[in-house]
């Protein structure tokens, strides 16, 4: 393993920026002070200029493997993630099979240690027959349960009362959820069909994934959490209702907290005219007023965590009329930088983004050892270069699905550098796949 030496880099880390040299000796984060000498046969580069930042994990993706590998599999996904300054991602259990026995969790962890370039944790999937399985989990074999309060793929529907009740009552570890209320959304479904037929336009998509559904369901989840005393973490805040729920202020000490996605910075119900089902995803994008209330909740902690919900499908897929286009963005690979953006706009304070990207994800679930710049840590890093804008081309896409909703939007960063567990996997320009992350190890 090579030895780095990062010199006069600008650290962001635990609400400060300061300049030091970092070395980084044997996958861990050995030294952090200013002007080291360089030791015989450490690899040396100069950050002057650029930012440090601990690397980027990602509470929420899907990464389709297994059974979906048409779209994406854990090894190109997690190079476009590590091309992004991600170093760490926790994958959801819609794959097929769906991750919902102890079997299928490991078996996920088995294909990723072989393939994947960055660290990695799954969820297992809650279903209304499961029950056993959640009980017998061991609270430090998953990241966390996933509660598909909403429709889903497969048998991943969680809608029996007595069951929800009984899976936050008994859940040994964080409970994550996806929160919209189904009978809703069909009503509204229903209703665009008798207004358009089968020629509903993605215009629509905000108001059949309505704010009244995502209300509903997160209401739900919050009174189940609160009547059994569960750590519940609300996934993809869009609306600026379901604020109400959620306190503002440190993580620390809270029970219930939320996370948003960088597309529900970016995009508002607007972009539907020009990225149509590019931008279809559930919940769903809405309005401009939901976008800067979700800044706002951000700022001030009321939002906890900032992820991507990265969910590849082929433009093929993309290209269907509304109702048969699959829901979800590929994201992973500039999720760093649209976060960023909020920043350079003067809407987000730079250590604010990073405590949200980095700190939070890592605090809410107890991983051991990352999300911070510590001596001692292991050694996921990222270097980001504020002065080089990007634009980004298909063509250097790194997703199996091949296109971006970014394609043509010029960044005001680029990604410079990526070290996972000490080595650097990501160069400015190329992925190193020999590298392999580690499982993530929870501290609980």
């Amino acid at each position: 393993m090579m030895n780095w030496l990062i010199q006069n880099a600008e650290l962001v880390n635990e609400g400060r920026r300061t300049v030091a040299d970092v070395r980084l000796r044997n996958g861990r984060i050995e030294t952090i002070a200013a002007q080291l000498d360089a030791q015989p046969g450490e690899q040396l580069l100069d950050a002057a200029g650029r930012w440090l930042l601990p690397g980027m994990i990602d509470d929420q993706v899907h990464f389709r493997e297994p059974g979906l590998e048409h779209k994406a599999d854990f090894a190109t996904e997690s190079r476009a993630a590590v091309a992004g300054g991600i170093t760490s991602y926790m994958e959801m259990p819609n794959s097929k099979p769906t991750t919902t026995t102890l079997e299928a969790l490991e078996d996920k962890y088995a294909r990723a240690a072989a393939k994947s370039v960055a660290n990695h944790a799954f969820y297992l999937g809650a279903t209304n027959d499961n029950l056993d399985v959640i009980r017998a989990l061991d609270p430090r074999a998953a990241c966390g349960i996933k509660i598909f309060m909403g429709a889903s793929t497969g048998n991943m529907l969680v809608d029996n009362p007595a069951t929800l009740d009984a899976i936050f009552r008994d859940a040994p570890t964080i409970i994550v959820t996806h929160c919209e209320d189904t009978p809703t959304i069909d009503a509204n479904l229903a209703r665009e069909r008798e207004r358009y037929g089968e020629a509903i336009p993605v215009e629509r998509h905000p108001y059949i994934r309505s704010r009244e559904a995502c209300l509903k369901s997160s209401r739900l989840a919050v009174e189940l959490a609160r009547r059994h005393g569960t750590r519940l973490h609300i996934l993809h805040i869009t609306t600026a209702d379901e604020l109400e729920l959620f306190q503002p202020g440190p993580l620390a000490g809270k029970r219930i907290t939320a996370e948003t996605c960088v597309h529900f910075l970016q995009f508002s119900e607007r972009d539907y005219a020009t990225l149509g089902n590019q931008i279809k995803c559930n919940p769903a994008i809405k309005a401009e007023s939901d976008r800067l209330a979700i800044i706002a909740a951000l700022a001030e902690g009321r939002i906890d965590v900032l992820a991507t919900d990265h969910a590849p499908h082929t433009l093929e897929e993309k290209a269907l009329p509304y109702a048969q286009a699959p829901s979800g963005l590929p994201l992973v690979q500039f999720a760093l930088q649209c976060a960023l953006e909020q920043h350079f706009s003067g809407a987000l304070p730079l250590e604010r983004i990073v405590e949200s990207l980095t700190h939070a994800p890592a605090q809410l679930f107890d991983v051991a050892e990352r999300g911070f710049l510590r001596e001692g840590y292991k050694a996921d890093l990222v270097l980001v270069d504020p002065h080089k804008p990007h634009t980004v081309r298909r063509e250097e896409v790194l997703s199996r699905c091949g296109w971006s909703p970014f394609e043509g939007h010029t960044f005001r960063s680029s990604i410079a550098s990526t070290w996972v567990n000490g080595r650097r996997v990501w160069d400015g320009s190329q992925v190193d796949d020999s590298v392999r992350g580690e499982r993530l190890v929870f501290a609980r």
